[in-house]
């Protein structure tokens, strides 16, 4: 059976360095810069006490308006129980809160406060400086034509995943 199965004589094998031929270099690269943007975004955060989970939130609440915790769950990539601590958490800070869903009274959706507005706003203020760090070492246009090759990567055809 092996024989049809073509032979490389030098496997590829995954890194994480540059350079990197295997299958696999596209996902890691990802999960690098990831990594990298979501440690500058942290540090950009932490002084308005609050986490990179907690903004995943605020910014489907700006984008949607009132979001019922399941949806918040999709759009963020989170479980029922992850969302329910974030929530919380925007709760006790006076960002969010919970409200009943007219029709439906197990069901609450979560809204953004004028406080959680306010801070979401200040968040961008405060991330400005960090964001432009992150793309310093690119030449003129290539941030703008990285955010493109990534959106095209991330919803394909226009879509939304």
């Amino acid at each position: 059976m092996t024989g049809d199965v073509p032979r490389r004589s030098t496997a590829s094998r995954a890194t994480d360095r540059p350079g990197d031929a295997s299958p696999f270099a596209l996902g890691l690269l990802l999960r690098q810069a990831h990594w990298r943007a979501a440690t500058v975004m942290t540090e950009a955060l932490r002084p308005l006490g609050i986490e990179l989970r907690h903004f995943a939130v605020l910014i489907v609440l700006v984008n949607r308006g009132p979001t019922v915790q399941r949806d918040l769950a999709a759009e963020t990539g989170s479980d029922k129980a992850g969302i329910m601590r974030v929530v919380d958490d925007l709760e006790r800070k006076g960002l969010a809160v919970r409200k009943a869903v007219p029709g439906d009274r197990r069901v609450r959706a979560v809204e953004i406060t004028p406080q959680g507005v306010e801070l979401f706003d200040a968040a961008h203020v405060a991330a400005e400086p960090l964001a432009e760090q992150l793309v310093a070492e690119l030449a003129p246009g290539e941030p703008e034509q990285l955010r493109q090759l990534l959106s095209r990567f991330a919803y394909p055809a226009g879509g939304e995943t």
